[in-house]
């Protein structure tokens, strides 16, 4: 019988079973690369050991007065969950496997909240209902550095205030923490650590100044000036 030259061909069973065992090499070779992918670390500024102190005592009375610590503002080169880190003057690298667990603001802005209200025995009521017999001081922070060396150095660079919603007294100051990092990412991420706990600090003790009714609390060696919201602030650092 003649064959229809339509009829389809049919291929060697050879070419089928080497076809099969590309397209098996193909998968393991896929599914091995996703296996061997690097997975990512995410740090925190937060966390008990932020400021190595022992824990404040909870209070037995209510607090003399309230904090408040709206969202920090960072430079936008570092307002990402990516570690930037400064390899030179004018180069950063963005390392996708080292992250944040959060945005970076976030991260300054929580930590500072629960430092400042441990240190002064009070909470933050930024974002809530709060008593209006009861004095708020709102503490803005502007960083206008935050650089990470690795093996080197932290910096944090950073310009705030504290203002007292009552009385309007305003306090801004600016400051520099530095602090030496050894090598490896978790030594860089406790140096930011350091560094916002000292920023805190320096901010607890413009805090605790304007509540004890001093009209220029800028303590020793603090580059602040002073005045009240809204007129012009008289500069100096007592």
């Amino acid at each position: 019988m003649k064959r229809h030259r339509f009829a389809p061909r049919r291929r060697p069973l050879a070419s089928i079973g080497a076809y099969a065992a590309c397209a098996a090499w193909l998968g393991a070779a896929l599914l091995s690369g996703c296996a061997s992918s690097p997975s990512s670390r995410f740090y925190t500024l937060g966390g008990p050991s932020q400021t190595e102190r022992a824990p404040t005592a909870p209070a037995a009375k209510p607090p003399a007065f309230l904090i408040e610590v709206p969202a920090v503002d960072v430079p936008a080169q570092v307002a990402r969950n990516q570690l930037v880190v400064s390899e030179s003057a004018t180069r950063v690298d963005v390392l996708e496997q080292e992250r944040w667990a959060s945005l970076p603001a976030d991260e300054i802005r929580r930590a500072l909240s629960a430092d400042l209200a441990a240190q002064l025995g009070t909470f933050d009521v930024f974002g809530s209902p709060h008593p209006e017999n009861v004095p708020v001081y709102r503490i803005s922070v502007n960083v206008s550095r935050l650089e990470s060396w690795p093996g080197s150095r932290t910096v944090l660079d950073s310009v705030w205030s504290v203002r007292s919603l009552r009385t309007q007294t305003l306090v801004t100051c600016h400051t520099v923490q530095r602090e030496t990092v050894g090598a490896g990412y978790d030594a860089l991420v406790a140096g930011h650590r350091r560094a916002v706990g000292e920023l805190s600090d320096s901010i607890a003790s413009v805090v605790r100044a304007l509540a004890s009714g001093a009209r220029a609390p800028a303590p020793g060696g603090l580059d602040c000036s002073t005045g009240s919201s809204g007129t012009e602030a008289s500069h100096g650092t007592p």
